[in-house]
């Protein structure tokens, strides 16, 4: 029996959409869901107590910052990542990959793993299947990924296809090395770019190998919406039915709609807290940069449909005073907001599908937001 399994629930009959279940050793986990990061064990501001509040179901965190700082030996000193900072909920963790290959720019793939420099230190380090699998058994997520590559966007073909090749036979060595499978699931990364044949033969690669669940990687690098939505149409049905489905790096409300309708089960991103910090916040009618100056004398709720604690207890002029300012508090407020959002409208998402009106919800959602205005300014 895998640590972690996937229920389905309900298909919706208008779109497609799925709705399910992801049992996992720290609770259920209700999809589709947005999963908060939480990069160096912590999500930027926020409380575990805060993320509660909201009904974060999942947080992720990073197999590379955390291996750099304070190192996995630590965590695992400290009882695990959920003890370490008193998270009792489930905790997904990516491979590191997609650091070693965004964040240096001196590194050499070789067969064994990839050679590379801290991107704090400078210092040489190395990195492999093996190594991913130590460290992250030792944080002791539910959910840990494979070590694959991330090739850049656009990539040619002939590397892809070598690229895809070598994340295949690095997905087995990951199977191998992975030592607690009894309360730890390990999820395979199907790659291949836009490509539509090198994404079915890493589909098929690791579907063979049986993992509990599948992760959709190398969209949201730098593509355009329309090849990402192209992408997932004919990489999501070359997966099982009965495992979670997990697109990497996506956080914008109308990509979450999206990948959503095309069978999309879990979707994670940074986007919601970063843009937080530059004072740009998710509302129910568009994006809104409190910042501006516009801003200054309006003593309205970020968002007058929302019923988050920021929402109910503060002002746009206050919390613009507040960023900028560069008042921590003020980047806390607009972090809180843009996380509840994104949760809220999964939550929303869930019972469209329930209704089986979800290409309805998104219809009405675009045309609220502004994504169907020509030169509709997104995140």
């Amino acid at each position: 029996m895998s640590a972690v399994t996937y229920e389905l629930i309900k298909t919706c009959k208008q779109s497609g959409a799925r709705l399910g279940k992801v049992h996992t050793p720290h609770g259920v986990i209700e999809t589709p869901i947005f999963m908060p990061v939480g990069t160096l064990a912590t999500v930027k501001t926020m409380s575990p107590e805060e993320l509660k509040e909201m009904n974060a179901q999942i947080i992720l965190s990073n197999t590379y910052h955390l291996w750099l700082r304070p190192g996995h030996e630590i965590v695992q000193e400290a009882g695990g990542l959920h003890k370490f900072m008193n998270w009792d909920r489930p905790i997904l963790t990516d491979s590191g990959g997609f650091q070693v290959f965004s964040l240096s720019d001196l590194r050499k793939i070789v067969e064994e793993g990839v050679h590379f420099r801290n991107h704090l230190s400078g210092e040489k380090l190395f990195l492999s299947p093996e190594g991913a699998m130590e460290i992250q058994n030792a944080l002791g997520p539910d959910i840990m990924m494979a070590f694959d590559e991330c090739p850049p966007y656009p990539a040619e073909y002939d590397y892809m296809k070598s690229s895809v090749e070598r994340t295949s036979r690095w997905a087995e060595r990951c199977l191998k090395a992975h030592k607690r499978p009894e309360d730890q699931a390990l999820f395979g990364i199907v790659q291949g770019g836009e490509y539509e044949e090198l994404r079915k033969q890493s589909a098929a690669d690791l579907v063979s190998l049986d993992f509990p669940g599948y992760a959709i990687g190398g969209l949201s690098v730098g593509e355009p919406k329309d090849v990402m939505n192209r992408v997932l149409e004919f990489t999501t049905p070359l997966l099982p039915t009965n495992k979670p489905r997990y697109l990497m790096g996506v956080g914008s409300p109308d990509a979450l709609i999206d990948g959503a309708i095309r069978g999309v089960d879990m979707f994670d991103c940074v986007l919601p807290t970063r843009i937080a910090r530059n004072g740009t916040c998710m509302t129910s009618t568009g994006r809104l940069v409190v910042r501006n100056a516009k801003y200054a004398r309006d003593y309205r709720p970020l968002d007058e449909n929302c019923d988050c604690h920021v929402c109910k207890n503060y002002s746009r002029a206050y919390i613009r005073h507040l960023v900028k300012c560069e008042e921590t508090f003020g980047f806390r407020l607009t972090s809180y907001h843009n996380l509840y959002f994104l949760i809220k409208l999964m939550e929303q998402v869930r019972q469209a599908i329930r209704e089986d009106r979800l290409l309805d919800f998104k219809e009405e959602f675009f045309e609220r937001y502004g994504f169907n205005k020509p030169n509709a300014k997104n995140f």
